[in-house]
């Protein structure tokens, strides 16, 4: 009997040294380590090895301003005297921009805004330049003010159907009537 007692604690010896040693090492990982970087290997993948990185989305930047060249083209006498003028605006794509026009020696310089298509006031000027009222053509609405140095001052009104494509029409202060070109030269 005492043989089997013998046994039997060192079968309950080993056996709780199995037990404890699978207790201590059950949350023990090896992870071999890269010299070169400090940092793990990576795991192998079960698909052959591949490795799928996701990369956060890059936040969009708004483009910048884009340039926007106009000929405005005489309509009438006091027009003819100032000649074909060219025009410059400068589209900050929010809707709104400068517009710069050299006019008989002066620099107009001014805003132009892009409106609703119901704008209340938008067709007087092409009414007062070309006589009758704009047509229903599809495309952007806006408006455009610019005054110089020597007291001259525009409005105009126009029509985008592309990016840097429209047409318009501009009244000066001192009468002079233009047809506007968008995206011209």
């Amino acid at each position: 009997m005492r043989r089997f007692i013998a046994c039997a604690s060192v079968t309950l010896r080993a056996a709780s040294s199995v037990v404890a040693l699978a207790a201590s090492l059950s949350a023990c990982v090896v992870v071999p380590i890269d010299p070169r970087t400090g940092q793990p290997y990576p795991w192998p993948q079960p698909d052959g090895g591949r490795t799928t990185v996701v990369m956060p989305p890059v936040a969009a930047t708004p483009p910048g301003p884009s340039v926007i060249t106009a000929r405005l083209y005489p309509l009438n006498d006091v027009a003819n005297q100032g000649g074909l003028l060219s025009a410059v605006v400068v589209d900050s794509h929010s809707g709104r921009g400068t517009i710069t026009v050299s006019y008989r020696g002066d620099t107009l310089q001014g805003e132009a805004t892009r409106v609703d298509p119901n704008y209340v006031g938008f067709g007087r000027v092409h009414s007062e330049v070309l006589g009758v009222a704009p047509r229903n053509t599809p495309g952007q609405r806006g408006i455009a003010n610019a005054f110089g140095t020597k007291g001259v001052n525009a409005q105009c009104e126009y029509v985008m159907t592309a990016a840097a494509q429209g047409t318009g029409v501009c009244l000066f202060s001192d009468g002079a009537k233009y047809q506007l070109h968008f995206g011209a030269g």
